[in-house]
């Protein structure tokens, strides 16, 4: 969900990409504010007015045999902020940066597998349309591919896993935030526009090795964009989006602090079966760590087993991943190390058992964030 946070941080620490951004101030690009309007399809696709840029899907999938996967496929775009590249008449100045991050929970194997891939706009390499949702790096894609613009072709294909698959939304699109934005601190443009198709129908293939089978399931896509930055005494946030078997979900997002809590700015959403939502402030849910979990790479202590609580709906949940190590280290893309992974929810829905599905991401506990967004210890190039 937060992942447009991340894409803020790629010009100054990417190892491979030295860009300069424009001086403070003097930006060519449009801050998220209040009265912000949707209009569908259009928001789906590309917009260049706005800095950072996302299309996530995470979703979970099994086949006939009952061998269950969760899967992550996240496009990043960043525009530069440069008189220099903006001036330049050919088409291989690097208006806009393009990113993608892979990932498989291959649950039953308990392997975690990842492929990022990081490449310009221009000449095809990689790009987004404007009016549409159609994405894409190289052979890498997010595609509309129906009439009224609910239907999606998702492919991503690496050594030695891939995806193919066809998602189908089931309910409209679900604005997060008020007034047409989602805040992500108290000050003017600490914020972005964001909204999710909470609840996508998913047919399709999974590819692992030399063995291709068809699986089916449920997916959620996140879309999010914006030109801000996170407030300068957030390290990091915990993001949970939960499917639940009462045909209702849950987005909730902590923005975490020094110390450890949450900061006033965290939200969710809560989603009903009809597809109408309400608004979720901080003070309207709870999230409590009951386990920690040591990454052997990374040596980062993640939370790793949460309780739920949003207590106006009688609901207690339980979350606990599938797969303890579903940590991406992507040093070859956005060189940020996070954990974001499939988990499994059970608990109570005022007295009746509920279960369902979900993933969870945790960022800034590798490496928390300074003030400009970039991960501590590695300077900016500008």
């Amino acid at each position: 969900m937060l992942k447009v946070i991340l894409v803020l941080m790629m010009c100054g620490i990417c190892p491979n990409i030295v860009v300069a951004d424009s001086t403070p101030g003097t930006s060519r690009f449009s801050l998220a504010k209040p009265g912000y309007t949707y209009v569908f399809p259009r928001d789906h696709g590309s917009h260049d007015q706005f800095q950072t840029e996302w299309w996530y899907f995470t979703g979970h999938v099994s086949g006939s045999d009952g061998r269950r996967f969760g899967y992550e496929l996240t496009f990043f775009r960043r525009g530069i902020d440069s008189p220099h590249v903006w001036n330049n008449p050919s088409e291989w100045a690097m208006r806009h940066l393009y990113l993608a991050h892979f990932a498989l929970t291959d649950e039953d194997a308990d392997q975690f597998r990842v492929a990022e891939k990081m490449s310009r706009a221009g000449i095809h390499k990689a790009g987004a349309q404007s009016d549409v949702l159609d994405v894409w790096i190289d052979q890498w894609h997010v595609k509309a591919v129906s009439p009224d613009h609910r239907r999606f072709h998702l492919q991503a294909e690496a050594e030695d896993f891939s995806i193919d698959f066809t998602v189908e939304s089931q309910k409209p699109p679900v604005m997060h935030g008020a007034h047409g934005v989602s805040a992500k601190g108290q000050e003017p443009g600490q914020a972005s526009h964001y909204y999710s198709l909470t609840r996508l129908r998913t047919t399709g293939s999974v590819r692992v090795g030399r063995t291709t089978m068809a699986v089916n399931g449920m997916s959620w896509m996140d879309h999010e964009f914006g030109s801000g930055e996170l407030a300068d005494h957030l390290v990091g946030w915990d993001w949970f989006s939960l499917q639940l078997d009462n045909d209702h979900e849950i987005m909730a997002y902590g923005l975490r602090r020094v110390d450890g809590t949450f900061d006033p700015a965290s939200s969710g959403t809560f989603v009903l079966p009809d597809g109408t939502s309400r608004a979720l402030a901080l003070s309207d849910f709870q999230i409590s760590v009951d386990r920690h979990w040591m990454s052997p790479l990374s040596g980062a202590r993640y939370p790793h087993h949460w309780t739920l609580v949003l207590p106006s709906e009688g609901i207690k949940l339980s979350l606990s991943p599938r797969m303890a190590n579903q940590e991406l280290v992507t040093t070859r893309s956005t060189n940020v190390t996070y954990w974001e992974g499939a988990i499994d929810v059970t608990g109570q829905w005022k007295g009746q058992d509920i279960q369902g599905q979900g993933y969870v991401e945790l960022t800034g506990y590798a490496k928390p964030y300074d003030v400009k967004g970039e991960a501590l210890g590695v300077r900016s190039k500008k």
